[in-house]
């Protein structure tokens, strides 16, 4: 049996991976910085799939509080073989109207959280020479959006770690990529009006958002036999929208 950490799984599409895998009959660990009581509850209805669910606050931006999460899971269940690093959060404004403190933020939040995960999962997974990390990225960390810059630069660090960490980790059997989602269907788009929303829409090819389910079915099939061969990707999930 699999085990699976998964940051930021309370909601949205870190919570539909964790069904995910849930379904799957793998031992999941979950997480999250704030929503606590939501993920708890979250982890009680996915342990009437499942009963190998547990969850564990901490804020992976800090090294500290990544580093006690992946001992509360090691005791639990044993080191991850599947890490999914998925907590971040957003931001839409000006470059200009930010401050350090927000700019430090969001690129420790969505970048630093991925360093130290992956650094605290590697050490174990080469020793048994495999291992799967997956990384939640964006298309924007690809094409850049305008409002989203810091954003974006956060995610364009993601993707370039995946594709740099891959091959040092390719001799040890541990294989790593990311998904680049398109606009999707989570709380991260409640700031925008239903007009804003049927806009974006319109100009995605396939004419909606992606599912956050559409997600985690992709996070499965990347961490399956059936993707031994593929590493060091940014898999695009997006309607044709780049």
């Amino acid at each position: 049996m699999r085990t699976v950490l998964i940051t930021g799984s309370s909601r949205g599409i870190g919570l539909a991976i964790a069904e995910a895998f849930c379904r799957s009959g793998d031992n999941i660990i979950m997480n999250c910085r704030k929503d606590i009581d939501e993920m708890n509850a979250q982890a009680m209805r996915l342990r009437e799939i499942n009963r190998s669910v547990i969850a564990v606050p901490a804020d992976v931006s800090d090294y500290t509080e990544a580093k006690m999460l992946f001992e509360t899971a090691g005791k639990e269940f044993g080191m991850p073989d599947i890490l999914i690093n998925n907590a971040g959060v957003a931001h839409y404004g000006l470059f200009t109207d930010m401050n350090p403190e927000e700019i430090a933020k969001i690129m420790n939040t969505n970048a630093g959280s991925v360093f130290n995960c992956t650094g605290l999962a590697v050490p174990s997974m080469v020793r048994k020479k495999s291992g799967v990390i997956i990384n939640i990225s964006s298309v924007w960390g690809i094409k850049g959006a305008s409002c989203e810059a810091v954003y974006s630069a956060s995610k364009g660090a993601v993707n370039a770690f995946t594709k740099a960490i891959a091959k040092e980790l390719a001799p040890s059997g541990i294989r790593v990529n990311a998904i680049a989602c398109g606009v999707t269907d989570t709380c991260m788009n409640d700031n925008l009006s239903e007009d804003e929303k049927l806009a974006i829409a319109e100009q995605i090819p396939v004419g909606r958002f992606a599912k956050p389910a559409e997600i985690a079915e992709l996070a499965v099939f990347l961490a399956s036999d059936g993707a031994r061969y593929i590493t060091g990707q940014i898999s695009t999930i997006d309607g044709g929208y780049i």
